[in-house]
């Protein structure tokens, strides 16, 4: 579907910003436990590493049930979808606040995942729906800064009730935030212009096996050379960053016996270097376009967790996280926008399947780096992880250039 010539004007304001208001709420949901790890460890008498089974768990849910919301945002309406999403997380959300035991807790993790999957994914195919490719990698940027903002205060906020609150006051806070959010989106969603509402309803009666169906509509998307480049790259990029990124704050807590409030504070500049990309990433856009921002974001991320996790000194963390936040998002908004490009018949299928890559990229990453950290430490794991993402940004950047190249070139007059 084309979306009209000027989408943004007869679509409500609110609407991208209420958007951006359920990507705040999931972005804390997914965050949250990060800093809680060592807490788990001494309150359920187990390592660090099997604690992470709460990172792992929500990431396999979240990226499998990808699979699922895709083909069903497309017959039902992206962002009607969103709204019942958010009302499903506010009962999963408050379930991990009520767990008895750790795995009541991993059980309830993993349903929270499920039903959060819906949100960012739709969200993005949902504007990729009614903004021009040409100004949608800076509208997407901003509708990010809510996920952006939510992971920095998903572990701020961690870490704050782990020194100072129990761990359960956080889920059910969150439980509240996305019942408003939901009420807010329903709201909205009957304020949209018809366009915005529901893609491709003659398919949604379409005859066939529902789940016959859904995997047509997959297999349409891997039929896409570019397609399997993008969601090989996103995968890697989840396993080799996050496998790092959940460990910083017990990195930082063991290696130099910070508090856990202190911590969270300090991971919670990866998000304001998120935001920084998205005030200014038109200006970038513009300068780097996407090879230079994929290059360049991979070094400033690599370098970043290089400085975090071989650090003599705590305070290098400050600016790593800061610059590893911006860098991550040169490199990861660079592949979002490639995903919305993917098979723009069947967005929603191709941008769940990024996301789904995405976090089962970062499941894979976590457990093998819970594996690692009682062989290695958390330091080196953290290192392998910068080696790891720094490889997987180069040769996504030397791929795009070639691809761009080829474009230009079939595009030139004979």
């Amino acid at each position: 579907m084309t979306p009209p010539a000027n989408p943004l004007e007869r679509i409500p304001g609110a609407a991208i910003i209420a958007l951006s208001l359920a990507a705040f709420a999931s972005g804390i949901s997914l965050r949250l436990t990060d800093p809680l790890l060592p807490l788990f460890a001494r309150e359920f008498s187990i390592s660090p590493g099997r604690a992470a089974a709460v990172i792992t768990a929500f990431s396999i849910a979240y990226g499998l049930s990808q699979l699922f919301f895709g083909p069903v945002g497309d017959r039902f309406g992206k962002y009607r979808v969103i709204a019942w999403a958010c009302a499903a997380c506010a009962v999963t959300t408050s379930l991990c606040g009520l767990a008895q035991g750790f795995s009541q807790l991993v059980a309830a993790r993993l349903l929270a995942g499920a039903t959060a999957a819906a949100i960012i994914p739709l969200a993005m195919a949902w504007i990729g729906d009614v903004v021009p490719y040409e100004r949608r990698q800076p509208v997407l940027a901003r509708f990010l800064i809510g996920q952006i903002l939510g992971l920095s205060v998903g572990v701020f906020v961690g870490g704050f009730a782990a020194d100072h609150l129990s761990w359960r006051v956080p889920f059910f806070g969150i439980g509240l935030g996305f019942v408003a959010i939901s009420l807010t989106l329903f709201a909205l969603d009957r304020r949209l212009p018809a366009h915005a509402r529901v893609q491709n309803r003659a398919e949604s009666h379409a005859e066939g096996h529902a789940l016959r169906r859904m995997a047509n509509e997959f297999a349409q998307v891997l039929a896409t050379p570019w397609a399997r480049v993008v969601l090989l790259t996103v995968f890697l990029e989840g396993g080799f960053l996050y496998g790092a990124f959940a460990f910083i704050a017990t990195h930082l807590h063991q290696t130099f016996g910070l508090a856990l409030a202190t911590v969270g504070s300090m991971v919670m500049l990866f998000g304001f270097g998120g935001l920084l990309f998205a005030l200014a990433s038109a200006w970038l856009v513009r300068r780097l376009g996407e090879v230079g921002l994929t290059s360049l974001g991979g070094v400033f991320l690599a370098a970043s967790l290089l400085a975090i996790g071989l650090a003599p000194v705590w305070w290098w963390a400050m600016p790593g996280c800061f610059i590893a936040g911006l860098g991550f998002y040169m490199l990861h908004n660079t592949l979002q926008i490639n995903a919305t490009q993917m098979a723009p018949e069947r967005r929603g299928a191709a941008v769940s399947a990024f996301a789904s890559s995405f976090f089962l990229g970062q499941a894979a990453g976590v457990a093998l780096a819970g594996t690692l950290v009682a062989l290695w430490g958390t330091g080196t794991v953290i290192a392998f992880g910068a080696a790891g993402v720094l490889v997987v940004a180069l040769a996504f950047s030397r791929l795009r250039a070639r691809r761009l190249a080829s474009t230009a070139t079939a595009a030139a007059p004979a």
